[in-house]
């Protein structure tokens, strides 16, 4: 079977590529060849930058497919685009969502793929929804084989779950963890957190590849391991072998301090989020997710530690950072003294 990957290397697109050739797809990468270095071996490449419809119509134009997915589908925009490119050249659409779409705050404990989807909070998940809402529409009205899987917070060895970091990525929060600094937790690091490493979301989307049960759906898949926010940085210093320092911070503090962060706090990690996952183990009964995070926390760090090419050091956030606990404690600290 052949399919077509817009992207796919990014953290969960790589791993999916890697095990879609395993299982003997004819696989297809489009993308602008920027990051030759996570292309699976054995994927054709057509190298174009999706915007450029005419030329990726050229580059398509003989070709069929049994699966197109588009891993960077961010606006509504790009969903007319695809239509446009892919009605009648592929069975099954397959487009990356975000469990982030899901309502905010929470109307209940546990998310099913029924939970209601809204988020005032951040425009990213908003244009997720308005994505899901033209696929169905066009599904509908022309027939339009779509499939929607939401992601959760899935990660891979060149990354690593946390809660707060910098616009330059996440190796200041490592690096403050390695020098003993602390490192900024929102609320009181108790609500729960479940993170999934791409091999295993990887295991569960091959099998939604060509499944004709799920056209016409919206999956999410996620592992059944929910965590709370210090349990998470806590085998991340096991992997380290460093005590982490947490320091907890109220998000609406942390939001007021930097609106940056409201979309990923309120409109999503100051949430707990507990997946329910009988749908994606309907549609394909032998998914058993085994990545446990400790050691998933291991593979990342040991990356990390071992490719100076992405220990981008961060100084504005670091600043940030050490500036929101002096103010902190600062605060209570005038507290005490002035209360006795």
């Amino acid at each position: 079977m052949r399919a077509l990957f817009i992207g796919g290397t990014g953290v969960i697109s790589t791993a999916i590529s890697r095990l879609a050739i395993k299982k003997g797809w004819d696989l297809y990468l489009l993308n602008r060849g920027n990051k030759p270095d996570f292309v699976a071996e054995g994927a054709k490449i057509l190298q174009a930058d999706i915007q450029d419809t005419l030329k990726v119509s050229n580059l398509i134009r003989e070709l069929q497919f049994d699966v197109v997915v588009d891993f960077i589908v961010l606006v509504p925009e790009q969903i007319e685009r695809d239509i446009e490119l892919f009605s009648g050249k592929t069975k099954q659409y397959i487009f990356i969502s975000s469990a982030s779409a899901y309502q905010k705050p929470l109307p209940h404990y546990q998310i099913s793929e029924s939970t209601a989807l809204a988020n005032p909070y951040w425009e990213y998940s908003r244009n997720k929804i308005a994505c899901e809402e033209r696929l169905m529409y066009e599904y509908r009205k022309n027939g339009f084989p779509a499939t929607i899987v939401r992601p959760s917070h899935t990660y891979n060895e060149t990354s690593i779950p946390l809660a707060i970091y910098g616009k330059k990525g996440r190796w200041q929060v490592i690096d403050r963890i390695l020098k003993g600094k602390p490192v900024l937790i929102h609320g009181d690091g108790t609500s729960i957190w479940t993170v999934t490493h791409s091999s295993d979301f990887a295991k569960a989307f091959c099998e939604i590849m060509a499944n004709p049960a799920a056209i016409a759906e919206a999956i999410h898949i996620t592992s059944d391991e929910a965590l709370t926010w210090n349990q998470i940085y806590d085998r991340i210093g096991d992997a380290l072998n460093v005590r982490v320092k947490k320091f907890h911070v109220a998000s609406d503090f942390l939001i007021a301090c930097n609106p940056y962060f409201e979309g990923t706090l309120a409109g999503d990690k100051s949430n707990s989020v507990i997946f329910d996952n009988s749908k994606i183990k309907r549609l394909v009964p032998d998914y058993v997710p085994t990545v446990r995070f400790d050691q998933g926390a291991r593979i990342s760090m040991n990356y990390m530690l071992s490719h100076p090419e992405v220990q981008i050091p961060d100084e504005e956030f670091d600043k940030f950072c050490d500036r929101v606990i002096e103010v902190q404690e600062k605060a209570i600290a005038q507290f005490r003294q002035e209360n006795g």
